[in-house]
């Protein structure tokens, strides 16, 4: 393979990681945190696949340790909001890929050159390599749950007012639960029960007041959580009207 074919298989992966990240953020409960560092690759991107036409382009080399840098970057990123944060779990594993990318690219251009023992030293960091790649693929997509993240995600959006939608309060609480986090599955069954009961849906309320009850009520909530949450509410200053209103009107008219 030639150096400019490389080159373009590189920024090809790039640009697929960036696509991915853009597209994904819309699955997390802070969308912003994964959409921010895909615009950021984005652009990047396109300014080195323009800088290829000119005269004195990059090299492969010096692509691949800018490929093995921010991708360094990304996964240390990905791993604090997995960990620490635990509000993204997307970026850890993409960025993983680059830096795959960038230090196996090195490995190999190197490799006629390297010596016997450098050799299966290469070969063995390609293969710790790779099983560090599969356990942030394992711990971010396929078992990486946000119960916390969704649930301040829901806190965020009901104190903006907006109570539906993708990111709205009530689809951000419907996936604030977990069966191994059990203390914020109240939190989240008692907001959707103040929520659905302040729209005047009185049977979705009573069916979230009811898994509240069953997860252990007030007791297992804290009281500020709850105030929050009827704060925010109040603060929104819609009018309404219960079920049992409305049909004393009808009936009245």
């Amino acid at each position: 393979m030639d150096e400019t074919t490389g080159k373009w298989l590189v920024l090809a992966g790039m640009m697929t990681v960036s696509v991915a990240l853009l597209v994904g953020s819309r699955h997390q409960p802070f969308p912003e945190i994964s959409r921010r560092f895909g615009w950021v690759l984005f652009s990047v991107t396109s300014l080195l696949a323009v800088g290829e036409q000119a005269p004195r382009p990059m090299s492969l080399s010096f692509l691949l340790m800018f490929v093995l840098a921010i991708g360094s970057f990304g996964v240390l990123a990905g791993v604090h909001h997995m960990v620490r944060t635990r509000r993204d779990v997307f970026i850890a594993p993409m960025s993983g890929f680059l830096f795959c990318v960038g230090a196996g690219g090195l490995m190999v251009q190197t490799w006629p050159e390297l010596t016997t023992f450098e050799q299966w030293s290469g070969f063995v960091m390609l293969v710790l390599l790779g099983g560090g790649q599969t356990w942030l693929v394992f711990r971010g997509l396929l078992i990486g749950r946000l119960p916390l993240a969704w649930s301040q995600a829901g806190m965020v959006a009901l104190q903006r007012g907006q109570l539906e939608g993708d990111h709205g309060a009530i689809s951000c609480f419907e996936r604030g639960w977990d069966a191994d986090e059990e203390h914020l599955n109240p939190m989240a069954y008692v907001a959707l029960h103040r929520i659905h009961a302040f729209l005047g849906d009185e049977q979705t309320a009573q069916t979230w007041l009811e898994a509240f009850e069953d997860a252990g009520g007030e007791a297992a909530v804290a009281s500020a959580w709850i105030g929050a949450v009827e704060q925010a509410l109040g603060a929104m200053n819609r009018p309404f009207t219960s079920p049992v209103d409305k049909e004393s009107v009808t009936e009245s008219e």
